[in-house]
């Protein structure tokens, strides 16, 4: 059931608080990690894929500033929402958390149902970030395809009709001799050309496993 629930990694030194968030966020239905510093969370980051993070900006090892700069940084990171949890007030201060990456800043302490909502925004953001990424990755993949489709279906036009041409210059008895090479060839040709044709019509690109830790893409 956890894997159908929001993800959220709460990284914080203080136990209590820990203690608090994680009570919190799992009683609002969220699907709670926890790490005591910025150090802990990369390595918690590699079985746990949050849609929010919530990061105490001071920690040892690691702090919440430090942290976000080094996922908003990567790729793989980058996308997660970022909320930066502190004592700290000043303009200043929140400047500079904005400034490294962040996408949110809570003043300790922090009201509940304020930080409930946070989440929530940062969950539709996360989400419709993915929508986007979806949406753009579909369309590079079907002009891609399209693309390949045309390239492909112009010489196999001028392949069948050189094909037509040579049973048409051929005499029976030659043609007979051929007639299972040729047979094979008109096939082949008839595949590649469905396959063209499945390419360039291509709506909903779907990748499907293949070998090696491989995908290949879904045409059929």
């Amino acid at each position: 059931m956890d894997e159908l629930k929001d993800k959220v990694l709460v990284v914080e030194d203080e136990k209590d608080t820990r203690f608090i968030l994680e009570k919190l966020l799992t009683r609002n239905n969220y699907h709670v990690e926890m790490a005591v510093n910025g150090e802990e969370a990369i390595d918690v980051l590699k079985r746990f894929e949050p849609k929010v993070i919530l990061a105490d900006w001071t920690m040892p090892v690691l702090d919440g500033i430090a942290l976000c700069n080094i996922l908003k940084s990567d790729e793989r990171y980058k996308s997660i929402f970022y909320i930066i949890l502190t004592a700290r007030s000043s303009l200043k201060d929140r400047v500079m958390g904005l400034d490294i990456g962040a996408d949110d800043f809570l003043v300790k302490p922090i009201e509940n149902q304020e930080l409930l909502a946070r989440i929530r925004s940062g969950v539709r953001i996360f989400n419709l970030q993915s929508e986007l990424r979806s949406i753009e990755h579909n369309k590079a993949v079907i002009e891609m395809a399209c693309t390949i489709g045309h390239k492909i279906n112009n010489p196999l036009s001028s392949l069948s009709l050189s094909i037509k041409g040579i049973e048409n210059d051929l005499n029976p008895a030659e043609v007979a001799k051929i007639n299972d090479d040729l047979r094979i060839i008109k096939e082949s040709t008839e595949r590649i050309s469905k396959f063209v044709q499945e390419l360039i019509h291509l709506q909903n690109p779907q990748l499907v496993d293949y070998i090696d830790n491989n995908r290949m893409l879904k045409t059929e």
